[in-house]
């Protein structure tokens, strides 16, 4: 087994962490107190090929990996994890045409993503639908050659700044089985009857839009259906296997980061006459954090390895998000002590991770959904 990144991969590595560093690290802090979408900068990371790297070049797309894309996003989440959340969130749901989409849904939806302003989302979270999905009651009903949908969904990424939406949705209420009752369906957001209003007040990656979505009779053309009728669940799991795998990379990022900014601190910090970074006590809380990140990058590589190599692991992507999440939580903590009250204000960029690490553990399936998948692998259902 080779550990090694290859060629390519240290370059395309390189070029995400001087991006981030050069244009991430100046105004995340700014962009975050003022919750202010960082236009610019979506603008510029699109120019440099830089999103979606998994996107074949057929939809206008890099034509790269997961592995990629796990890479990219772990340089960028080091140091900004609101900017960082939107620059992931422009392709989010891209799976569903690449796996199960048809050539021209592709070009049609993804090739604008790359080579226009297309951005996209995928809404899935329902007021009292969330980690059960099958309770999901947005309505499709076909009315001729359209779908006519009805609902509303809540904390969707691009909910406002989206030029399409993927909706999951009720399409066949009536089937016998509750994993067959649903579709997914691509609804562009210029149509009569989609609205969306931004949801403030989050506690972190403030930068990022998410929005509550409310869908009136809103009518699209029947080719609007991605993949098969009544598949939306079984295709939204697809999904789910392939998204975790670099949203893991999400908490590798955001714990290295926290790390590079303990480590640097406690170098500079003095107390009782020395660096606190001579203290053994210290030493040994730097040295658990490390085994953390280091675990946590190792598992996030296998389960994006294996998606590259045709093999995707169910269980081996729930495990990687959810340690990932969980060291992530736990890794910026302990960051945040080390910098004492310092910490605490917002002029330090550790009080800013901290206040996104949490929603790790709750976005792209909740860590007890994660576990709930890794237990019935191990012991069946």
């Amino acid at each position: 087994m080779d550990f090694l990144l290859s060629k390519e991969q240290k370059s395309i590595q390189k070029a995400a962490r001087e991006f981030a560093r050069g244009e991430l690290a100046p105004i995340g802090r700014e962009l975050d107190l003022t919750q202010t979408y960082p236009a610019d900068i979506v603008k510029k990371a699109r120019e440099l090929g830089l999103i979606g790297l998994f996107v074949p070049e057929k939809f206008g797309g890099p034509g790269l990996g997961y592995l990629e894309q796990a890479i990219v996003l772990e340089e960028f989440w080091k140091v900004d994890p609101g900017i960082s959340q939107q620059l992931c969130s422009l392709t989010f749901g891209a799976e569903e045409f690449i796996l199960f989409g048809s050539d021209e849904q592709g070009k049609k939806f993804l090739d604008p993503i790359f080579n226009g302003e297309g951005v996209m989302g995928f809404a899935i979270t329902e007021p009292d639908a969330g980690s059960d999905t099958l309770s999901a009651a947005t309505m499709a009903v076909k009315d001729g050659n359209e779908w006519v949908l009805n609902g509303s969904k809540v904390m969707i990424g691009n909910g406002t700044k989206g030029t399409f939406m993927l909706i999951f949705c009720l399409t066949d209420p009536d089937n016998p089985s509750r994993s067959k009752r649903h579709s997914i369906i691509a609804v562009e957001t210029d149509r009569p009857g989609y609205k969306a209003e931004p949801m403030h007040g989050k506690m972190g990656l403030r930068c990022s839009d998410t929005a509550a979505i409310y869908l009136t009779n809103c009518r699209v053309p029947e080719e609007n259906l991605i993949g098969v009728r009544g598949n939306g669940f079984h295709q939204l799991m697809a999904f789910f296997d392939r998204s975790r795998a670099y949203v893991s990379a999400h908490g590798v990022g955001l714990a290295q980061g926290a790390l590079d900014m303990a480590i640097k601190h406690i170098r500079d910090r003095k107390q009782f006459g020395k660096p606190i970074g001579s203290f053994q006590g210290v030493q040994f809380k730097i040295a658990d954090m490390a085994v953390k990140v280091e675990l946590a990058r190792n598992i996030m590589y296998k389960a994006a390895w294996l998606l590259d190599n045709g093999t995707p692991d169910t269980h081996v992507t729930a495990m990687a998000k959810l340690y990932a999440s969980r060291i992530a939580v736990e890794v910026v903590d302990e960051a945040l002590q080390l910098h004492g009250g310092y910490g605490y204000f917002d002029d330090y960029d550790i009080e800013r991770f901290y206040r996104a690490a949490k929603v790790l553990e709750i976005y792209e399936g909740a860590k007890e959904i994660e576990k709930m998948i890794i237990g019935r692998t191990l012991i069946g259902k």
